[in-house]
């Protein structure tokens, strides 16, 4: 509680002095990050986010960080960002709700969930040339086209790629500027979404990226020890990719793509999932944006979801009416359906092939 009451605090006094605060993140490059771009001088900055939404449908989805309860209001994410670019900068981005806690645990060796949960991000850079900038400390992924944060995305609820992660790094990389256009991203982490290394091995990442004009493209790669070797369970190895891309098409309308492999291996035998989504938006004017997202995803080992030979669709449709300068409602119907029957399109032991769900989130940033 200290650590709220000391971010109200600075967000006030901060406000007294008239420093200036980042407006949103536009909606045509939402949840991508040029990596390659350089980082000017710039002062201190404090920003965040509070959203909360209300659920209406027979069960909510595990998968799109919106398992609150069926027919009532429920927290989302509150989170307060403080940051300074430059040669020398920083990140401490704290975060509360049910939204955090799912997508940034923190655990320790015997695996329970630790207070470091309310760190989403805490991090520092150094840039010795504008081309080059090195980040050191836990940070969100640089993976896919969505981010946990609900005042960038388009959709409320989140992707299955998303929802399957890596959600954040704890370790350090290097963004190098090849070219005006072209960037890479070399890094080396701990385990994937865990603040403390459990499994005592460190995974090996790295970006390509392209942006010019309206189109950019990113290639990821993530790659390392999934689980270590026992008396009762061999060796696993993980090896994920992913290709991210946005277009936009006209001042209005713009398209993005997300498609996402994962590869398990062992002495007893391998295991893949693979997905792939396709966003499209338009917005109608100043204040209202139409969103959606047409995403599928094949478990044919049942490696996610228990089922082999598996395959979900599911369709998003979100609109984005913004109210003032701050304040965005997003009123969204999704749709799911199965190949098989199981219980992994919904948090009870019902067991479904197909659901729907309709939600109204309200997201406030400043």
């Amino acid at each position: 509680m200290r650590i709220f009451y000391s971010a109200v605090c600075l967000f006030v006094f901060a406000s007294l002095a008239n420093i200036s605060f980042a407006s949103n993140t536009d909606l045509a490059t939402a949840g991508i990050q040029n990596e390659g771009d350089s980082i000017p001088e710039s002062p201190f900055e404090i920003k965040g986010a509070v959203d909360a939404y209300f659920l209406a449908g027979k069960a909510p989805l595990p998968t799109s960080f919106t398992g609150g309860s069926n027919n009532s209001f429920n927290l989302g994410m509150a989170n307060v960002i403080f940051s300074k670019e430059g040669k020398v900068g920083f990140v401490a981005d704290i975060a509360f709700g049910p939204r955090a806690e799912a997508a940034n645990g923190g655990f320790d060796a015997d695996g329970k969930v630790t207070t470091l949960t309310a760190i989403k991000q805490l991090f520092v850079t150094y840039s010795p040339t504008d081309a080059l900038k090195f980040t050191v400390g836990n940070f969100s992924t640089y993976y896919g086209y969505e981010v946990i944060d609900a005042n960038v995305n388009v959709n409320y609820s989140t992707s299955y790629q998303f929802s399957y992660g890596p959600f954040f790094h704890t370790g350090i990389k290097a963004n190098l500027a090849l070219s005006d256009n072209f960037g890479v991203m070399l890094g080396m982490f701990s385990d994937t979404d865990t603040k403390i290394d459990v499994v005592k091995g460190q995974h090996i990442g790295g970006q390509l990226s392209y942006a010019g004009g309206n189109f950019s493209a990113y290639l990821n790669y993530l790659g390392g020890r999934f689980a270590e070797e026992t008396e009762d369970t061999p060796e696993i190895m993980s090896n994920q990719f992913d290709i991210t891309a946005s277009f936009q098409a006209t001042e209005k309308f713009g398209l993005g793509f997300n498609a996402s492999t994962r590869m398990l291996s062992s002495d007893d035998g391998d295991a893949s999932w693979s997905g792939a989504a396709l966003y499209a938006k338009y917005a109608f004017s100043d204040s209202f944006l139409m969103g959606l997202r047409a995403e599928t995803i094949s478990d044919k080992d049942g490696f996610l979801f228990g089922e082999e030979d598996n395959n979900i669709f599911a369709l998003t449709i979100s609109g984005n009416i913004t109210v003032g300068s701050n304040l965005r409602f997003i009123p969204e119907l999704r749709f799911d359906s199965a190949k098989a029957t199981g219980t992994f399109t919904s948090y009870s032991d019902e067991a479904l092939k197909a659901n729907s769900v309709f939600l109204l989130a309200a997201v406030y940033s400043f």
